[in-house]
């Protein structure tokens, strides 16, 4: 079954290329990324396990704990790692989960036969610090994933999380945004002392409150 937004994100267990690691208990109160790839050995993947790797510091500073997965063995993932170093200009700096049964993929819905019957879509699962399922991404395989828009989405996720707004089209963190329709006018002083602009009755900005 398809795990939709709120879900609760299910538990496993598995081997990774930085141990044994329980995934819930491994997370703890930090949010996670858990990210799919179709394979060891590849272009498109190589370039993003690089390119977490060298955001590792933005996802540290958003709290968010990131973890990749493939089909592959231990020892395929152990191999291919200098490989993602030395083309990447990297050291990779989190975990990659072996999953060579195929159990968190069939437990995430990973694989699409459509697709492809053996191997994952790029898939992203953005968890909360409560292991509820915020965001959920798939991309076909020959397409690498923009990592500064799911950066994009985590802040806006965070955000939302702790205010009464919402994000426009295209917003960036720092940016202004959009007060809750629940929100009525007279509230707004008391919850959004920086002010707003109206500009219908149903869209009023304000600047990010945080």
């Amino acid at each position: 079954m398809a795990i939709r937004l709120g879900d609760i994100a299910p538990d496993f267990t598995a081997e990774t290329t930085e141990g044994v690691v329980n995934f819930q208990e491994w997370l703890g109160d930090k949010w996670g990324i858990l990210f799919s790839h179709p394979k060891d050995f590849t272009p498109v993947c190589t370039t993003e396990l690089g390119t977490v790797a060298r955001l590792k510091g933005e996802f540290d500073k958003r709290n968010v704990k990131p973890i990749a997965i493939s089909v592959d063995s231990l020892e395929s993932h152990n191999q291919w790692v200098p490989d993602i170093n030395e083309t990447q200009h990297v050291t990779l700096n989190y975990p990659i989960i072996a999953d060579p049964e195929r159990k968190v993929a069939n437990l995430y819905d990973m694989i699409h036969p459509n697709a492809n019957d053996n191997f994952t879509v790029r898939s992203v699962f953005v968890i909360g610090a409560d292991k509820k399922v915020k965001l959920t991404l798939t991309y076909p395989a020959s397409t690498g994933r923009n990592f500064d828009e799911i950066l994009r989405v985590i802040d806006s996720l965070q955000l939302t999380a702790n205010y009464s707004v919402a994000t426009p089209a295209n917003w960036k963190n720092g940016e202004d945004v959009i007060i809750a329709p629940a929100i009525k006018d007279e509230e707004i002083a008391a919850k959004f002392p920086k002010g707003f602009t109206k500009i219908k009755p149903y869209l009023r900005y304000t600047p990010q409150p945080n």
